[in-house]
């Protein structure tokens, strides 16, 4: 995929994220361990499981926890956040709320 095609597609991505909120619909989530308001959701993954879930369009996987430090991949790109701390990808600002030994709790929303 070219640099262009790549970013062609996080445009669209974001694009669309933002309109689906900007219509204030919660059908942006598509499973149940995802609350969603109009500018954001927080998705809840149990530990110990292949969690993922869809989250404005995209598919957000829990990879691990290491050391106070959660790795994600949101549509295919691995990032990592702290606890209680934020970052961005594909277009999205991803923060992590809370770790327990039983789930993660981040919350995503549109940059």
């Amino acid at each position: 995929m070219t640099t262009l095609t790549r970013r062609i597609a996080r445009h669209s991505i974001v694009v669309t994220a933002a309109i689906v909120l900007g219509l204030g619909t919660l059908t942006a989530c598509s499973t149940d361990n995802v609350d969603c308001t109009t500018n954001a959701c927080t998705v809840t993954f149990d530990r110990g499981v292949n969690a993922e879930s869809s989250v404005l369009g995209v598919e957000v996987k829990l990879v691990g926890v290491d050391n106070g430090v959660v790795k994600l991949d949101v549509a295919g790109t691995t990032v990592s956040v702290p606890v209680d701390g934020t970052a961005q990808a594909e277009g999205f600002d991803i923060t992590v709320q809370k770790v327990t030994d039983e789930e993660v709790v981040v919350r995503i929303q549109t940059s």
